[in-house]
């Protein structure tokens, strides 16, 4: 299809005049459009579709209509039924009363090219935009930033069935690549073992078994990708999705050992960053966060939080399950840098400030990032009596530290922490160390041998950190943090309206574009509620939460 702009923009008159009847006092649909106008132009998505071939609907309207899909909760069937039958949406999009819509598959096909493109953001953006114009949106202010855990659309696979459905997704590629082929590769055993799902299979209860199985079905692996990749087989059949599949997660979880296939040892495996955990989402991974299990993806929102105008997400970035928080706040920044959305202060929780945020912050954007500091775990530090790095005096200029004994360090190098990021190694002498008076409380070892290391950050991180830490002790600062609680609610809010706990598409490229969808949605929704000055919800508290009695009765009763 290729994409051909229409319309003026204008709403016909008589879609006005029944619209205005059927909703005197207006829906969201018609409030938006009626504040902030077309909100999508078919410009903006021209280098999405081919110059000749047949037309296709608006793009801008297959835009909005994705947006108020996520506002309704709606399925592609029913948001196409929207366009052909609701008088509101006619009216958000500006057609005839007589406009038949579309297919419901052009939601499909829409997504798919904003994905390939990785266009999503362009939906959030438009919208952004259109509240600048309203003065809605001002990114000068404060902003905060939360993540939280989707699950996966694939179902959740134990082993037996990962390798399983591995195996038999690749066989079902290969029956439909090369039938004859295959047939005369396949085993007899084959097809009273993976014909059908491995969830309709009963798997052994007793370990033993279940391990007899984990090899059989490696060396059924072993088998089918040797006959793949050998020479005399059919051309294009390694380069199949599945084939590809079947050979990573083969390499993951198979070994041959003494001319056998066993199973790899948990040491042995690949770490969870590139781990495969289902064949039909090879872009999920699986991730622990305390006591959350999850195999899936992460997002984080970033919103505006102003106290006279809606609080808008500027900012959704998707990411792998196993990317840590401390890695996206530089990520994110130079995001909203390139889409003018920087805001002058950034609230997150403790996972996300480090040393070298902290500094890029401030000198690459001119951003205070706010966020509980990692306090110094050494050995030192927890004893009653000990010396942290706080009792050192640094001579940056000389590369010197001065101890509480009053004696200077002799190594000054440069290395890496456990993490991977530069820091300084400061080490003392063992002659100076040894004989201290104070040693006790300076190095817990009783090894004689071992003098006193300081780790310290680079110049600017460190001066960032120790201010940081002291600032976060003050009650100003523990007030103003209290503003960052309130991405809590947008979390909520999109879990539940939107339903952002699981990837409605398979793949991180679509996830990702689910997730700009729901914050373009969002957005919408709480446009429109700034409109109608409907008041922002309040804490949720149970019934019986609220009979808990004041802490001074509580006093009392002790």
């Amino acid at each position: 299809m290729s994409m051909q702009p229409k319309g003026s923009g204008e709403i016909p008159a008589e879609t006005v005049r029944v619209a205005r009847a059927a909703f005197p006092k207006g829906s969201l649909a018609i409030r938006v459009r009626d504040e902030l106008g077309p909100l999508f132009r078919d410009e903006e998505f021209t280098d999405l579709f081919p110059v000749r071939g047949r037309p296709a609907w608006s793009p801008g309207g297959l835009a909005l209509v994705s947006v108020l899909q996520f506002v309704e909760g709606l399925t592609d069937r029913q948001a196409a039924e929207a366009v052909r039958a609701r008088i509101d949406f006619k009216y958000a999009l500006g057609l005839e009363l007589d406009d038949p819509g579309f297919d419901f598959s052009v939601l499909s096909e829409f997504r798919d090219r904003l994905a390939g493109a990785e266009a999503g953001r362009r939906v959030l953006d438009g919208i952004l935009a259109a509240a600048r114009e309203k003065r809605m949106f001002k990114s000068t202010g404060r902003a905060r930033t939360d993540s939280t855990h989707v699950l996966s659309a694939a179902r959740e696979l134990c082993w037996l069935e990962m390798v399983a459905e591995t195996l038999r997704s690749a066989l079902n590629a290969l029956a439909q690549a090369a039938p004859a082929w295959l047939s005369g590769v396949a085993e007899p055993e084959w097809f009273r073992h993976y014909a059908t799902r491995a969830e309709d299979t009963r798997f052994p209860t007793s370990r033993v078994k279940r391990d007899e199985v984990g090899e059989r079905i490696g060396r059924d692996g072993m088998c089918l990708l040797s006959a793949a990749f050998s020479a005399d087989a059919p051309a294009g059949l390694r380069g199949l999705a599945e084939v590809e599949t079947l050979r990573q997660v083969w390499v993951q979880h198979f070994h041959h050992v003494d001319g056998e296939v066993r199973r790899r040892g948990p040491k042995d495996r690949p770490p969870g960053a590139l781990r495969l955990v289902t064949p039909y989402d090879t872009d999920a991974r699986g991730s622990v966060k305390r006591d959350t299990m999850w195999d899936g993806y992460k997002v984080h929102f970033t919103e505006t939080c102003e106290p006279d105008a809606p609080n808008l997400i500027t900012n959704v970035a998707t990411t792998a399950s196993t990317v840590q928080d401390r890695s996206m706040a530089e990520t994110i920044h130079h995001q909203l840098a390139a889409r003018d959305c920087l805001p002058a202060e950034h609230w997150v929780d403790a996972g996300y400030p480090t040393a070298p945020a902290l500094v890029s912050a401030r000198r690459d954007h001119g951003i205070a990032l706010h966020g509980p500091i990692q306090a110094d775990n050494s050995a030192q530090t927890s004893a009653e009596d000990g010396f942290a790095q706080d009792a050192f005096t640094i001579d940056w200029d000389n590369q010197q530290a001065t101890c509480p004994g009053g004696r200077t360090s002799t190594t000054w190098s440069e290395r890496l922490s456990q993490r991977g990021q530069p820091v300084l190694r400061v080490v003392f002498s063992v002659s100076d160390c040894r004989p201290c008076t104070m040693r006790q409380a300076c190095i817990n070892t009783p090894n004689l041998k071992r003098p006193r290391e300081l780790r310290l950050r680079r110049h600017d991180e460190h001066h960032a950190l120790q201010a940081a830490r002291a600032e976060q002790q003050t009650d100003a600062w523990k007030d103003r943090y209290k503003v960052r609680a309130g991405v809590e609610g947008t979390m909520s809010q999109a879990v539940q309206r939107c339903g952002l706990r699981r990837s409605r598409y398979r793949g991180l490229a679509k996830t990702s574009l689910q997730h700009q969808l729901t914050g373009a949605a969002i957005n919408l929704a709480r446009i429109d509620a700034h409109i109608t000055g409907t008041p922002r919800a309040r804490t949720r508290t149970s019934h019986f939460a609220a009979l808990r009695p004041a802490e001074r009765n509580l006093d009392r009763a002790k």
